[in-house]
């Protein structure tokens, strides 16, 4: 079996990793990837952050599945006996809500609880005893996750799975994907901006917020864009002890990166439009985030702003969840696509899915098939609530 994987950001790398090592594998996989430096990948830009305060079973599965990955990333994706560096810190989300907020937030702490999930729900009493740096004017609750969250070295996971892959006999190629080659139901092969033309018994895209251009070039329609987001690092002469992940209910967020702290905001949506230059704008810390950070922290009044960077959240138009596994149409042409935002998380249960998909033909450990990418056709939205 021949494989090509278009895309070997952290999640085409997830997948060769874990199809490599089935003992039930034998063939070639190739990994096709245009940015071997990862300038603009999404994996290397991302904020790299883990949960399972989600609003559907299977997101809260696989982040469970994720979380309890990266505790073993270390020894898992270790070459030689060389450890890589993951860098993983367990600290909860904690997600805010005013009024109009709280039933919502009331129901995912229900269902979360009903799948094991260790959160708590806080009044604005609770909060204040738990966490005094806070000011709860507005809040009407606070679910604050107490184990299995956090953040990572998201480099550091794209470098492991990359490396681990390759000493398994992954191959990886740096050139771009001009076209593809499709009969009926059969994907036949993509094309090389060189002319070179790679055959395959399977493909896979794994493209991050490209994914709809691959599926274009095999006549299939994706709607998957590239968004905009910037993440803005900053330092605070006070800051407050022992932060977790904190969510606002203005869309804010923040959480603790090293000495200081990084921190984002989904733009209005007149302006999330796709395909943005990767620039970040300082106007908008400024006139949107540094404020409602200093209102709900008051310590952050005096941060300074040290830094900035954006990058692309691969944004599914039709529910903002995955879309996975071999598209109706075309029986061979696997997608890895449409995570909007919560991609590195979920790499590690996602890869090994999709290896299962393709090697033996339906799931095995973890059931993904309520993110199967034929809801789209049957205009099937799978709703995901808990969207960052």
């Amino acid at each position: 079996m021949r494989v090509v994987v278009v895309g070997g950001g952290v999640m085409g790398s997830s997948f060769a990793w874990w199809l490599s090592g089935d003992p039930a594998f034998t063939g070639e996989i190739l990994v096709v990837e245009r940015d071997s430096g990862y300038r603009r990948a999404s994996s290397a830009l991302s904020a790299s952050s883990v949960r399972q305060q989600f609003s559907t079973p299977v997101n809260i599965a696989i982040g469970r599945f994720g979380f309890d990955f990266l505790r073993r990333a270390e020894d898992l994706l270790a070459v030689g006996g060389e450890r890589p560096a993951i860098g993983l810190v367990e600290r909860g989300y904690l997600m805010l809500a005013g009024a109009e907020g709280a039933s919502i937030l009331r129901a995912n702490h229900a269902l979360q609880r009903e799948y094991g999930v260790e959160v708590a729900l806080l009044d604005p009493d609770a909060l204040r005893a738990r966490f005094p740096w806070l000011a709860t004017e507005g809040l009407a609750l606070g679910s604050l996750g107490l184990s299995g969250e956090g953040w990572f070295d998201g480099w550091g996971l794209l470098q492991a799975f990359r490396r681990a892959a390759r000493a398994r006999g992954a191959r990886y190629l740096e050139a771009e994907v001009v076209a593809g080659e499709r009969r009926g139901r059969r994907a036949l092969a993509v094309r090389l901006a060189s002319g070179e033309r790679l055959a395959a018994d399977v493909l896979v895209v794994a493209a991050g917020p490209w994914a709809a251009r691959v599926a274009a070039m095999f006549e299939l329609a994706l709607p998957v864009e590239a968004r905009r987001r910037c993440v803005y690092m900053f330092e605070t002469p006070e800051p407050p002890a022992e932060a977790p992940l904190v969510v606002d209910p203005s869309g804010v967020w923040f959480r603790p990166e090293g000495r200081g702290f990084i921190c984002g905001a989904p733009p209005p949506e007149e302006e999330d439009l796709p395909d943005l230059p990767l620039v970040a704008e300082d106007g908008f810390f400024e006139e949107r985030i540094w404020p409602a950070l200093a209102e709900r922290i008051p310590a952050f009044e005096r941060l300074r702003l040290r830094s900035s960077w954006a990058g692309y959240y691969a944004y599914n138009r039709f529910d903002q969840n995955a879309l996975l596994g071999a598209h109706p149409e075309v029986d061979n042409l696997f997608f890895m696509a449409g995570f909007s935002g919560h991609g590195i998380q979920k790499a590690p249960a996602v890869g090994r899915g999709i290896a299962e998909l393709v090697l033996h033909g339906a799931y095995r450990s973890l059931d993904l098939s309520p993110l199967d990418i034929g809801r789209l056709a049957a205009g099937r939205p799978l709703r995901e609530r808990a969207v960052i």
